[in-house]
């Protein structure tokens, strides 16, 4: 249910998002891959661990690295970093373990990612071919 619920919300986001004008800010999608790379770091602050509040922070500022670089150079490096966040979210627990997190999370995160990057890179592709 977590992934169906996933895919619903990045439709219904990313067209909102388009309908609406704020995808067409240069910004958008590299702040939405900064916002959700924020989660973990919030689950571990929840689960109450230093060592995990650490791990999470690390991995955070990869994500806002690759938000800040894709947002300078091309939005092809935000749609994968996006893509990257979900493939993250479905291993996550395999080499952090922290407590805060739900359940349902990652996969409700995976759906999510996943759909947002994949709505971006054809937008990028439109974009190519216009």
């Amino acid at each position: 249910m977590e992934y169906a619920i996933g895919v619903i919300l990045g439709l219904a986001i990313a067209a909102a998002a388009t309908v609406t004008g704020f995808a067409r800010d240069r910004s958008f999608y590299p702040t939405v891959l900064i916002v959700i790379a924020t989660y973990y770091v919030l689950f571990a602050v929840m689960g109450g661990s230093h060592e995990t509040l650490i791990a999470e922070l690390l991995v955070a500022v990869g994500f806002l690295f690759v938000a800040i670089v894709g947002y300078r150079t091309s939005l092809w490096v935000v749609a994968l970093g996006l893509v990257a966040h979900g493939i993250f979210d479905y291993t996550h627990g395999s080499f952090i373990e922290n407590a805060g997190v739900p359940g349902w999370w990652p996969g409700f995160c995976l759906a999510i990612d996943v759909t947002l990057g994949a709505w971006l890179i054809v937008v990028l592709v439109k974009r190519s071919n216009e």
